[in-house]
């Protein structure tokens, strides 16, 4: 069955950075929007941010813009999460997620990975 599998999660410093990566087998990859959703303790799991198939278009939720980029690689089957000026508020599990169409409603999103945590310290 269509596997999602992200990494790259970690530890990190205030101000530091991080690269999630999320690789796809046996699926479609080119054919699919990705994104990248991201759940806080005690908190609804969000929107961060998503791409479409061919990466020319994207977007980004407000409280990530300027910080953080999406991008894919479809020869690779993978699509990326740069973050940078990473703050504690990021703290989450990031879950990569895949669907059809241009969408931000979660519920949209057919295929989900396993997640990854990602904790930023003050």
């Amino acid at each position: 069955q269509v596997q999602l599998v992200e990494s790259g999660g970690g530890l990190v410093q205030a101000g530091g950075s991080l690269r999630l990566s999320c690789g796809a087998s046996r699926l479609p990859f080119s054919t699919y929007v990705m994104a990248w959703f991201r759940q806080a303790p005690g908190k609804e799991r969000t929107i961060v941010a998503s791409i479409t198939q061919s990466g020319g278009s994207t977007y980004y939720a407000d409280s990530v813009k300027g910080r953080i980029t999406i991008s894919r690689d479809n020869a690779k089957n993978t699509v990326y999460l740069q973050m940078n000026s990473l703050n504690p508020e990021d703290t989450a599990v990031y879950y990569c997620a895949a669907t059809r169409i241009w969408t931000m409603r979660q519920k949209d999103y057919i295929y989900w990975g396993q997640g990854t945590q990602v904790t930023v310290s003050s």
